[in-house]
């Protein structure tokens, strides 16, 4: 590394105040940034850069990197931002995620048992008395809520243009709506805060959620998706066609343990099979489902908390979309406390609970995503469990030592694989694969563009077959109805309307992937319709492809005639105009399975029960490079869209 020149600058001038030498000191590092990295082409120390300018300048602290990044020139912006952006986890998905918290309020289930979880903290009959149900108050989305006095505007558009100073790309927003049971709040309340938080990235001052959500939709910053946290008592049919119309788009479900005793036994408030419920519910309605789960409770033991997740992957009942794995602390104030005071209760060793973890991740399957391993609670607040705020990578590091390997779908993202490993993926190794197996009492497809040669995921696409009842279902989604419950290509977020050739996003992976829904939507559900649980500011994009607005979700028909036709070009079978190319170039037939995996096609309903074989078919089709507009090279497609097309 070349060290930076400092002959030509003057430092601090006599007469010279604070202010302006931290201006002068700040442009400085500007310009040798500019006349290194860009002219040069050398490898710059920012922080040895800040410390000798400052030192030159005699200042009392460093440049902060948000000033450094705000007084970048725009000419510069697009090359240096990816060097001096901070934590670029924060959107290596693809989104910039948001997570707000609603005021402190009461567990439902005290109501109705008499108490709250023996393991939950927080809420206003707590030692937290300010902090929301299950959280301390001293969790860093909860300290942001504090302070924001929980006003949803200011806690939303407070984090948004804190990204923004920071260097990332805040044109897509996924709210994470946290706080505890957010349903059981009064319907005003509800109404109150999600339109706030539409407001805060629009702009407009709303009358009502419908207003809110409209303008949202038009809003430069895109709302591309909303999770709210609730449970199976407040999960009914009412409350989905509420969450509906808020825009959510992924709901987060307490289970913690799959077992009715260690249910009974804490004191959750409902059955397992409640939950079970819950899930064909929820993803009948479209939306994507994330669990919560807790090893390490009272009475479990290591060996059946390992049968507890096994079973949790494999039983169709279950087999969820997300997981949060959260290892049971001893946290002051909880009837777990009392218990472990008494000598009733302790946690794993450290090296057991790693293992656990670890055994847990090898489990999962590649369509799943865990989200978070262990809580966001300071470990001073903790009085027994989990020790180090690095489990997840401790639980990874023995994995590598036992030869094991995690497949889950965070892992595998493109845009963390370039932050994490020097694996770079070529658009010409770039594969559709599709993964098929029963769930929650329907026939769930996973499709995805992956380099399976390195095992690196660059987008993902859930299909469902919705098999219950018609009087259980959404009045949108009455009779043979295939449902997209989730579009996400993945990278280092990429600005609405822009692209950038170095990444992923909008390279027409989306497309592709839509198109091949509705094919299997067509020829094999045999449905007449497909609908799309869309973020509010994803439905323009839908829009070009044909969809239309039906209730809460985008749709198409796909047989002529079956039903209202959104204008324009949306005629059935509508594939985008920029992928024909890529299937008329047509491309080798292939499929192959996995390794280790089944090769069998999964099967329609979720009877069964008791932990069967997992049943997945990967079909594989080598993806030719377009040639039409080198923008779009990375496009791929497989065979069965040519037919789909040729039929048309």
């Amino acid at each position: 590394m070349v060290a930076p020149d400092y002959s030509s600058s003057p430092g601090l001038l006599p007469g010279m105040g604070a202010d302006e030498a931290r201006v002068r000191a700040i442009a400085e590092v500007v310009s040798l940034l500019v006349a290194g990295v860009l002219r040069d082409g050398r490898d710059v120390d920012l922080n040895q850069l800040k410390c000798e300018v400052s030192r030159r300048y005699k200042l009392a602290r460093s440049p902060k990197l948000v000033e450094i990044i705000a007084a970048l020139p725009e000419e510069h912006r697009t090359a240096l931002l990816p060097m001096l952006r901070a934590k670029p986890v924060r959107t290596a998905s693809g989104i910039a995620v948001v997570a707000v918290m609603s005021k402190p309020h009461r567990c439902p289930h005290i109501a109705t048992t008499g108490n709250i979880c023996i393991y939950c903290p927080g809420g206003p009959d707590s030692d937290f008395e300010y902090s929301t149900q299950s959280y301390t108050g001293y969790e860093p989305t909860s300290m942001r809520a504090i302070r924001a006095r929980y006003d949803p505007y200011v806690q939303a558009r407070g984090r948004v243009d804190q990204l923004r100073k920071l260097g990332h790309v805040v044109d897509k927003v996924e709210y994470i709506l946290m706080g505890g049971t957010f349903m059981s709040l009064p319907s005003d309340y509800r109404d109150f805060f999600i339109r706030n938080l539409h407001d805060a990235l629009s702009g407009h001052a709303s009358s009502c959620v419908r207003e809110a959500v409209r303008y949202s939709e038009e809003s430069r910053t895109k709302c591309i998706g909303l999770t709210i946290e609730t449970r199976p008592d407040y999960c009914q049919r009412a409350h989905l066609a509420d969450m509906l119309a808020y825009g959510c788009t992924r709901l987060e479900i307490g289970l913690q343990s799959i077992y009715e005793d260690v249910a009974r036994d804490t004191n959750r408030g409902h059955t397992v099979e409640a939950v079970k419920q819950c899930f064909v519910g929820a993803k009948d309605a479209g939306f994507k489902v994330v669990v919560h789960m807790m090893p390490d409770l009272p009475a479990v033991g290591w060996e059946r908390d390992v049968e507890c997740f096994r079973e949790f992957f494999e039983n169709p009942h279950f087999r969820t979309d997300g997981l949060k794995l959260y290892p049971t602390l001893v946290i002051r104030g909880t009837g777990l406390y009392e218990l472990w005071k008494r000598g009733l209760y302790r946690n794993y060793p450290p090296d057991k609970l790693v293992d656990l973890v670890a055994r847990v991740l090898a489990l999962v399957p590649p369509w799943v995503r865990i989200y978070r391993i262990q809580r966001d609670i300071p470990m001073p607040l903790v009085t027994a469990g989990v020790e180090k705020g690095n489990l997840r990578e401790l639980a990874l590091g023995r994995m590598a030592a036992l030869g094991l390997r995690c497949r889950d779908v965070r892992t595998r993202e493109v845009g963390i694989q370039d932050i994490h490993s020097n694996s770079a993926v070529r658009p010409d190794q770039v594969e559709l694969l599709r993964r098929d197996y029963a769930a929650n009492g329907g026939w769930e497809t996973f499709l995805a563009y992956e380099d399976p040669r390195q095992d690196i995921l660059v987008g993902l696409l859930r299909l469902r077959k919705l098999a219950g009842p018609d009087s259980s279902r959404q009045p949108e989604l009455v009779g043979a109805v295939s449902m997209v419950r989730e579009l996400h290509v993945y990278g280092t977020a990429v600005a609405v309307h822009a692209r950038d050739n170095a990444n992923f996003q909008h390279q027409g992976y989306g497309s592709l992937l839509m198109a091949e829904a509705e094919r299997i939507a067509r020829a094999e559900h045999r449905s007449v319709k497909i609908a799309v649980i869309s973020g509010v500011g994803t439905r323009h994009y839908y829009r070009k492809l044909g969809y239309h607005l039906e209730g809460p979700y985008m749709v198409k028909y796909l047989v002529a005639g079956a039903g209202k036709e959104g204008s324009g070009k949306e005629g059935a079978g509508f594939v985008p105009r920029e992928v024909v190319p890529a299937v008329k170039a047509g491309v080798a037939r292939g499929a192959r399975k996995e390794e280790g995996e089944e090769g069998e096609e999964g099967g329609e309903g979720g009877e069964g029960g008791k932990r069967e074989k997992r049943a997945e078919a990967a079909v594989v089709a080598p993806a030719p490079q377009l040639a039409l507009q080198a923008a779009c090279r990375r496009r791929r497609t497989v065979a069965r869209a040519s037919r789909a097309l040729e039929g048309q």
